[in-house]
């Protein structure tokens, strides 16, 4: 058991940068792949004028052209890659400490169901500070009026400015507006974008008895992308709520108290309904950018 223990230890810190980079580049193709989606979903999710996503899509390609696609990729650009590399690096060393858990425990290393929930729990909760405000950014500039003359932010940075000033909450009312749901959103999301994946692998290697390394790569982009629904499917009432208070009016004019202020006033203007408007586009969104983070 000690000699077990000790391996564990000494491929950890390799096996840590490994996943970090592999996060990150596949943090890049997740946003290339689904930024046109994701701001279907969010009008979708924070306006009524569209009557569905087909029309939401092609309104905004016909009174903004085909670059409002890619509205306020710069800064998930940047920030994508570092919030999937926090995303696998925390699975992975959550991972290696239930290992160690459970050979102290006299257990075979392999986690259980929960524990694999645990750890993309642990992930998605430990990605919140980084993930918060780089989606909040994105959600503004992604919502703001597209003529020059009515745009409320210039760019990125010229958001986080106002984002953060004194009249829009400071930093942690205003940029970090919405963390609470986004706490409670990554947690659930990643919770079971990572059982799904490792149940699914699992799933195959026992019905091929084959080892893990040996399953083709469309398959593990299959399981990946499957994945991602789950991810979705699990979660999507709390991005709804999230899209909302993050594209509400800021300071004193703010429509939403707070997250549960939110949940109540969609509850009571559009019913259960309300909590799964835009999830169309999200889920043909997340079967291709999930599988391709799990391929790269």
């Amino acid at each position: 058991m000690q000699e077990a223990e000790a391996e564990l230890e000494s491929t950890g810190l390799a096996r840590t940068a490994k996943d970090l980079f592999a996060g990150a580049a596949g943090g890049v193709a997740q946003v290339l792949l689904g930024q046109p989606f994701d701001i279907v979903k969010v009008r979708l999710q924070t306006t009524s004028e569209y009557k569905n996503a087909a029309d939401c899509a092609a309104r905004i390609w016909k009174n903004e052209g085909p670059l409002a696609f890619y509205k306020g990729t710069l800064t998930p650009l940047i920030g994508i890659g570092a919030c999937v590399s926090v995303q696998f690096g925390g699975f992975h060393a959550a991972r290696r400490r239930f290992e160690a858990y459970n050979l102290k425990a006299h257990r075979p290393p392999t986690l259980s169901y929960t524990q694999y929930y645990l750890c993309g729990a642990i992930a998605g909760l430990s990605n919140t500070l980084l993930s918060a405000p780089i989606e909040h950014v994105r959600i503004r500039l992604q919502t703001q009026p597209h003529k020059p003359s009515t745009r409320l932010y210039s760019g990125p940075l010229d958001c986080i400015r106002k984002l953060s000033s004194p009249s829009a909450g400071g930093v942690t009312g205003g940029l970090y507006r919405g963390t609470s749901v986004t706490l409670l959103r990554e947690a659930q999301a990643y919770g079971f974008w990572f059982l799904t994946f490792e149940y699914l692998m699992a799933l195959e290697q026992r019905r091929l008895s084959t080892p893990r390394e040996s399953i083709p790569p469309w398959k593990v982009a299959l399981f990946g992308g499957l994945a991602g629904e789950a991810l979705w499917v699990s979660s999507y009432p709390f991005d709804v709520v999230k899209s909302k208070l993050q594209s509400d009016r800021l300071g004193a004019a703010a429509r939403y108290a707070g997250t549960a202020d939110c949940f109540a006033q969609t509850w009571r203007a559009e019913g259960a309904r309300g909590f799964w408007r835009g999830i169309g586009p999200t889920l043909l969104r997340a079967m291709p950018v999930s599988a391709g983070t799990f391929a790269v």
